[in-house]
């Protein structure tokens, strides 16, 4: 079995298995906006690459990170939208 750490997303405490993407853990947490469009759109992930920057994110008080391109750590802070 995977070892399994914590993080929060929005300030709730979700475990995923270790390795998993910030991008899938929002997901996993149930979260659908990842940021918002300069007009106030829901944005979410689009290439899954790190090309489109839509699943931009805030990660320990650093914004705009690339949450596919992003592995869980342990104890993590994310903050959509």
């Amino acid at each position: 079995m995977a070892e399994m750490i914590s993080l929060s997303i929005n300030g709730v405490s979700i475990r995923v298995p270790a390795g998993t993407m910030v991008a899938a853990a929002v997901l996993i947490a149930g979260e659908t906006m990842f940021r918002r469009s300069v007009s106030g759109e829901a944005r979410g992930p689009l290439c899954g690459m790190g090309v489109c920057f839509e699943c931009r994110v805030t990660i320990d008080e650093a914004p705009h990170c690339r949450s596919c391109q992003i592995i869980c750590r342990d104890g993590m802070k994310v903050r959509t939208g």
